[in-house]
């Protein structure tokens, strides 16, 4: 089964990531189910490096 992906828009772009839901199944859940409640929607970045992290 493959992973799901996320997706997140920002001013700067579009993130895209995997879900690694085999590795962190809880983990995952919990972020999918906080997404789909809008509970991310327009939070702030804390720190941004370019070129390394966000």
């Amino acid at each position: 089964m493959a992973n799901r992906t996320a997706v997140i828009e920002t001013n700067k772009g579009t993130i895209k990531f995997e879900l690694l839901e085999e590795d962190a199944p809880r983990a995952t859940e919990n972020f999918i189910l906080l997404a789909e409640k809008g509970y991310y929607d327009g939070v702030i970045f804390h720190r941004v490096i370019k070129n390394f992290m966000v």
